[in-house]
């Protein structure tokens, strides 16, 4: 049986019941039902086209289930709703980008009022906190085109939590991250759950950089869904079950996990 674990609807952050979603009559989620807890660190994960951008869709309103329950904070989703902070997955910044790092945080803060000219103490106080809490208020001035990939991120996080958002999104934010970045990145998150009791939803391909701080896994694989703690989850039986095929979980003297199909055709899946 697939672990489910679930937190109890009343202390529940997001809360699926028979859970249908998809597109053109294509089913993405079927009869999945899950609860997340309020300030756990959670990552989404499987393989590619799984349906896990699908949920954040869902969650953000953009997208309406085809059937059963979806709540978040005990209400039905919508767009624009503030309790969500939201990093999607790409953002069109190039080298001749020259909007200062601090005026895209306050976007994040006061919505359509863009431009120099609008820019209240309020909104200025709010994003340089905002930048203050991840580590970045000495990038306010500098323009986006200059960043990493690892400072632009850290930018990005910043206008997601402008609002001081309950439910925060993010979007294989590791992607195109050396190990290095990738590792301060998922400490800064980490430290936002733990001190700002924010539910954060990480999409990732890869568990292992995760494992020790996450608090619950969310995997997604041929239209099924197993929650639960990643050692509950992680399991050959598990994800026999979510794949329809017989998966062995393999442990290096590291604690890595390496997820390989057995009885099937299929690529080995690593996470």
């Amino acid at each position: 049986m697939i672990s489910t674990d679930n937190t109890g609807s009343d202390s529940a952050a997001i809360s699926a019941e028979n859970l249908g979603a998809g597109y053109g009559g294509n089913s993405v989620w079927r009869n999945a039902s899950f609860d997340i807890g309020r300030g756990e660190f959670v990552a989404i994960i499987g393989p590619n086209g799984a349906g896990k951008t699908t949920l954040f869709r869902l969650l953000l309103g953009l997208l309406q289930p085809l059937s059963g329950r979806l709540e978040i904070l005990r209400e039905v989703p919508r767009r624009g709703n503030p309790k969500i902070g939201y990093v999607p997955q790409s953002h069109a910044i190039d080298s001749d980008t020259n909007i200062a790092a601090i005026e895209l945080v306050r976007l994040g803060f006061s919505g359509s009022k863009w431009g120099f000219g609008l820019f209240h103490q309020e909104d200025r106080d709010a994003a340089a906190e905002a930048l203050r809490a991840v580590g970045a208020l000495d990038l306010a001035d500098r323009s986006l085109g200059q960043l990493s990939g690892g400072e632009l991120q850290r930018i990005f996080l910043a206008e997601a939590l402008v609002s001081n958002p309950d439910i925060l999104l993010l979007d294989e934010p590791l992607s195109n991250l050396d190990i290095r970045r990738e590792n301060d990145l998922i400490q800064l998150v980490n430290k936002i759950v733990r001190t700002r009791k924010v539910t954060a939803l990480l999409i990732a391909h890869h568990i292992n950089p995760l494992l020790p701080y996450l608090d619950r896994v969310v995997y997604k694989a041929n239209g099924k869904v197993a929650t639960g703690k990643p050692t509950d989850v992680l399991t050959g039986p598990n994800l026999s079950e979510l794949y329809g095929v017989r998966i062995e979980v393999l442990h290096d003297s590291r604690g890595n996990l390496a997820i390989v199909g057995i009885e099937d055709t299929q690529d080995e899946h690593e996470t």
